[in-house]
């Protein structure tokens, strides 16, 4: 083999991750499951697709090796192949958001609509977060919050927020999270929470984020790790 062969065949391989990962909807597959393991009719579900659609993106993702997919029962589950795919999906939401000033538009201008453009950045909220300073609600669904969250918080599904009002402190803050920065569910609960009197904040990164950075996630007793 010559030296051109190789580099073709070896660039080649590289291409067929940037394939896997050129549809919309296969990166929204992914990021969910940087949240944990799901089956394709979650994953369905989650991503407003239909299944046959969501199981062509998910074998697009597997032929890639991005996914790995195991029986459970009458389902079919994903889960990331290993954490370098969380990384990588990291690294391109990273990189999309520094290099293309769209995004920011986007979120920014969904964001002002709804009145939810925090005064405190993400970074000075992760800090309060990991310092133990605030109340951190998981407002995502308990499947999400089993497989992984961040040290303390407290699962509490948006669903279930209006009926847990009671329970929540209302001499200290609450910052709320979900799946990442294009999640809306944080949005939704601290609107809720502020109407109600609380003092909340939304922290747009997730635990995708906190296990790019290598800090501890917890998982409930009886998961798997």
């Amino acid at each position: 083999m010559r030296a051109r062969e190789m580099k073709d065949g070896v660039y080649g391989q590289f291409a067929r991750i940037g394939k896997a990962v050129s549809a919309p909807k296969r990166i929204e597959l992914l990021e969910l499951l940087c949240q944990g393991p799901r089956t394709v009719e979650a994953l369905a579900e989650q991503a407003a697709v239909t299944i046959a659609n969501a199981s062509q993106h998910l074998k697009i993702l597997r032929a890639a090796r991005l996914v790995e997919a195991q029986r459970q029962g009458l389902f079919v589950e994903y889960r990331l192949a290993d954490e370098g795919v969380l990384k990588f999906v990291q690294a391109m939401r990273e990189l999309a958001t520094a290099r293309l000033a769209e995004i920011g538009t986007i979120t920014e201008t969904f964001l002002r609509a709804r009145g939810a453009l925090e005064p405190v950045s993400g970074e000075e909220l992760m800090r309060r977060v990991r310092s133990g300073e605030v109340t951190v609600l998981d407002v995502r669904p308990a499947q999400e919050y089993h497989a992984g969250h961040i040290p303390g918080a407290r699962s509490v599904p948006l669903s279930e927020l209006k009926l847990q009002l009671t329970t929540l402190p209302k001499n200290r803050e609450i910052v709320a999270y979900c799946r990442g920065p294009q999640c809306v569910m944080a949005i939704e609960a601290v609107e809720l929470l502020r109407k109600k009197g609380f003092r909340a904040n939304r922290m747009e990164q997730g635990v995708m984020d906190w296990r790019a950075r290598g800090w501890k996630i917890e998982k409930s007793q009886g998961e798997e790790p």
